[in-house]
């Protein structure tokens, strides 16, 4: 199987989580970062599941599943270990041509989630086309290392450096080689070694005064 590699984004879209138990849990914790309108139907929950429906994170439904929870869903995740229970979800979801995943089961996935590194805004996914998860997490691993916080610091100044630039009237094709002059003289280092004049002096030297880190960070 190749798969077609996509990022989605589902802010406010209705997603379901069959399944609250730790696999369903995580799910949830994931989907409820971006911004999902997420409903978890199981007959037991793990107390995570609980705590964010007393706050009013997601919706839960305390009983089993039934082909009717599917109606205005945009992607569904099942997370049990009732394997007729998970065909059935993948046969009801196909119906009605709508993204799913059963965890640990590709065969019966219309996509598959990757494992993830996350640092802010940066996202680095890495699959093994289900041929193996255990890979695919050692790879995180390492990977995990490798990049560090330092690499969301510096997406969060680069992207209050384009919007200020935006605010100034710049053309957009006007900043590529002024963001390439910023990663070549080695701003990521910088951050990583929370060297702030030198960020400022860089800063200053490629785009004019009145650019300084702690400003746009809190700008952003």
């Amino acid at each position: 199987m190749k798969y077609y590699p996509v990022f989605l984004d589902i802010k406010n879209r209705r997603c379901l989580v069959v399944g609250g138990g730790g696999v369903g849990s995580r799910k949830v914790k994931t989907l409820l970062s971006c911004g999902a309108r997420v409903t978890v139907v199981s007959p037991e929950a793990s107390a995570y599941v609980h705590e964010q429906a007393a706050r009013g994170k997601l919706a839960y439904h305390q009983r089993k599943y039934n082909r009717g929870d599917l109606d205005g869903v945009f992607l569904v995740i099942g997370a049990t270990s009732d394997e007729k229970l998970n065909h059935q979800i993948h046969r009801d979801a196909e119906k009605r041509e709508t993204l799913c995943n059963i965890a640990d089961r590709p065969e019966v996935c219309n996509f598959i989630l990757p494992a993830i590194v996350s640092r802010g805004d940066l996202t680095i996914a890495v699959s093994t086309s289900g041929q193996s998860p255990a890979f695919a997490k050692s790879l995180r691993q390492r990977l995990g290392k490798e990049f560090g916080p330092e690499y969301g610091s510096f997406l969060v100044l680069m992207g209050a450096i384009r919007q200020r630039l935006l605010a100034e009237s710049h053309e957009p094709e006007e900043h590529k080689p002024l963001f390439e002059r910023l990663i070549k003289a080695g701003l990521l280092d910088m951050i990583g070694e929370n060297s702030t004049a030198d960020i400022d002096r860089l800063l200053s030297e490629v785009l004019g005064p009145g650019y300084r880190y702690d400003s746009l960070v809190k700008m952003e």
